[in-house]
């Protein structure tokens, strides 16, 4: 199964078109209650992710209606934010 397939048939599984939303504590903004992490992306320690297959997987939750990205700036020294910024370039 290639990359792509496996994000799908997991957002399939997971049932994600029908993703409830949550208000993120008090005064924040709605959220989807599924989240996907990006600690892996960072790279550096954790033997490296294909960036571009990162961008996918990230646009593929985007496109199934996620909105909660957990990254830090730990994540690769920021390189897990730098991606996450290229797969919402153009969007809104």
């Amino acid at each position: 199964m290639q990359f792509d397939d496996i994000h799908q048939h997991l957002f399939k599984i997971l049932n994600m078109n029908d993703l409830r939303k949550k208000q993120l504590g008090r005064t924040g903004p709605l959220v989807t209650r599924v989240g996907h992490g990006l600690w892996v992306i960072g790279g550096i320690h954790w033997g490296g992710a294909d960036d571009g297959k990162s961008v996918a997987a990230i646009q593929i939750a985007l496109e199934q209606g996620v909105t909660l990205f957990d990254t830090a700036p730990v994540y690769g020294f920021g390189h897990s934010e730098t991606l996450l910024g290229k797969a919402l370039t153009g969007r809104r």
